[in-house]
């Protein structure tokens, strides 16, 4: 029996053969294949992919060629096409152009694998309506994939696409494309043919406009834009009448869009913008939205228009500038969620913010009444300085060291402010919020004195000598102004450790910051910096905080790695590619070691 079996060869060798030529894929699972039309290879730290799987439909299996009887569940013959394959989480680094031979596949998941290119056969597969191919290493779409017709759902994101193909909008069967994290400086017009799009996803891009074709998406239900550079939005967008959440947050925006005819918008995201006006005709259509996310911003005051919104849930105002309230915000009976914390609010205390939403309504509600009978108990800040706020802090000065001027909307500073400080030592000077063009030349009369100095939210474009003379200086902040340089004069200030300069207009990187060799931190944040020298920084041992986010880094020295001093190191949204956003959210550890590593010996 044995020498028979050895003299005809053994029926079950054909099957040994297939599993020791690809161990990572069980011909059980190619067997189950054949009977599914589904083929699932995720996770199996594939290389490449065996060329049986691309042949699956082509090949006669291995059992037919054996005299092996099966019954009738087992009917290779009867075999369905593969319609859906999934090679995700493997180290595939290409897709062979055999993928041809798959031509009934309708799902193609290749997601979170190494490749830098897709095979122009991909064009081929006809029937295709879901590919995802995102978490990979793409620079670029190749102008077969523009035939797939049938094509729904495309996912891009997370790769490195710089452009896209201007044909693009040939994909017209689309209903979601996700682009997120990738390059992308701009959109091909040919977008306004992705007319059936329900899903656009362009978030975490360099975008800093969107084209006004956009506005044919009359399907597009999420429109998501967050982390881009977006100043502005094109007014065409209001006619999008089936937009239900839109994502603005972390751009550059200056004020909210209007937004008449999106009658169905539920969710409305614009946090970390800087927005500074809250129109009643930002608000007055918008009646479907539950949620309303405006935090970080410089909003000053919300209108009385608020309480329109009638179905609105989730309201989200912390960290804005605002200072008074509308009591008919308690009206609002569907909000369960108030966020209003890190506001100079003067009408609440700061106890009752910390009780909760549905207290905070109710407290709202009992002051609408009062609100009514006396009007002018709180009156609103405007632009326009009242006598009750030119009146100067004298017990703040003697007591407490400090001259505070601030959200007065003065273009100057009254000499009655520096007359009231008289003999009394001064030691922080607040003059944030105004409208001051320059830094008041008398500020030199505290320079024995001062060690704090605050300007920022004014529209200063340059800093005075007379600031340069305030020796003691140890803490100066002169966020959001007009700032494009600093004088070398500065150097000077040999007590500074902290200075902030976020949200302002620097195209390099202050030179005289180099030789303040006492900073500890710098905030730069938000500018338009195109470099910085790490040479310089590492001689700067006392700074422990570098904070360049959103600015216009298009390459990070790895000599950055040498600044051991640094403790907090902030790069997020600057246009350069490496290092990329899975090291640089491990911290500033792993960011400076993965330097060191870069550095050419």
């Amino acid at each position: 029996m044995a020498a028979r079996r050895a003299r005809e060869g053994d029926p079950r060798a054909g099957f040994r053969r297939a599993e020791e030529q690809s161990s990572a894929v069980p011909y059980g699972l190619i067997r189950a294949a054949r009977k599914s039309g589904q083929l699932n290879l995720a996770g199996r730290g594939l290389g490449d992919v065996p060329q049986h799987v691309w042949r699956i439909n082509v090949d006669t299996p291995q059992e037919a060629q054996h005299n092996v009887s099966f019954g009738a569940a087992e009917r290779w013959w009867e075999q369905t096409d593969l319609t859906k394959l999934i090679l995700a989480s493997n180290q595939l680094r290409s897709l062979s152009e055999d993928i041809q031979l798959l031509p009934a596949l309708t799902v193609l998941d290749v997601h979170d694998n190494q490749l830098t290119a897709l095979p122009s056969a991909l064009g081929q597969l006809e029937n295709l309506q879901k590919l995802d191919v995102s978490h990979n290493q793409l620079k670029s779409v190749p102008e077969e994939l523009l035939q797939l017709s049938h094509l729904k759902s495309l996912l891009l994101q997370h790769n490195e696409l710089s452009h896209l193909p201007d044909g693009f909008g040939q994909l017209v069967g689309l209903e979601e494309l996700d682009l997120s994290n990738n390059h992308l400086t701009d959109i091909p017009t040919s977008f306004a043919l992705l007319i059936n799009l329900v899903r656009l996803n362009l978030a975490c891009n360099q975008l800093k406009n969107l084209p006004a074709d956009i506005s044919t998406m009359k399907n597009l239900r999420q429109l998501d834009c967050t982390k881009n550079y977006l100043e502005t939005v094109p007014s065409e967008l209001a006619t999008m009448a089936s937009l239900e959440q839109l994502y603005l947050r972390k751009n550059k925006l200056r004020s909210l869009p209007e937004l008449p005819s999106c009658k169905l918008l539920k969710e409305l995201h614009a946090g970390e913008n800087q927005i500074e006006i809250l129109n009643a005709e930002n608000l007055k259509h918008l009646n479907s939205l539950s949620v309303l996310e405006l935090r970080d911003n410089k909003i000053k005051s919300v209108p009385d228009e608020i309480t329109l919104l009638q179905k609105l849930e989730r309201l989200d105002l912390a960290n804005n500038d605002i200072s008074r309230l509308p009591y008919t915000l308690g009206n609002l009976s569907q909000l369960k969620f108030l966020a209003l914390e890190g506001n100079p609010l003067r009408t609440i205390r700061r106890d009752l913010l910390q009780k909760g939403t549905q207290e905070l309504l109710k407290y709202l509600r009992s002051r609408i009444q009062d609100d009514i009978t006396s009007p002018n108990e709180e009156p609103p800040v405007t632009a326009m300085t009242l006598p009750s706020e030119s009146r100067i802090n004298v017990h703040a000065i003697t007591t407490l060291k400090l001259l505070e001027y601030s959200e007065k909307q003065v273009a100057v500073i009254p000499d009655d402010v520096f007359n009231a400080v008289g003999s009394n030592p001064v030691t922080s000077v607040n003059f944030s919020k105004n409208q001051l063009a320059a830094i008041p030349p008398r500020i030199v009369e505290l320079k024995d004195s001062v060690c704090d100095v605050n300007f920022g939210f004014n529209k200063i474009s340059s800093v005075s000598l007379e600031l340069c003379t305030l020796h003691k200086l140890t803490h100066l902040d002169i966020r959001n102004n007009v700032l494009t340089s600093l004088p070398e004069e500065m150097e000077a200030l040999t007590r500074l450790q902290v200075i902030n300069l976020s949200f302002n207009r620097f195209k390099v990187f202050p030179s005289v910051l180099y030789h303040i060799l006492t900073l500890e931190t710098i905030l730069l944040s938000n500018n338009q910096v195109g470099s910085v020298d790490p040479l310089q920084l590492k001689k700067m041992e006392q700074l422990g905080t570098l904070d360049l986010q959103n600015n216009d880094l298009l390459q990070v020295p790895p000599e950055l790695g040498n600044c051991e001093s640094l403790r907090t190191l902030l790069l997020e949204g600057n246009p350069f590619r490496t290092p990329r956003a899975a090291i640089l959210a491990k911290g500033t550890a792993a960011v400076l070691e993965y330097l060191r590593s870069r550095i050419p010996t």
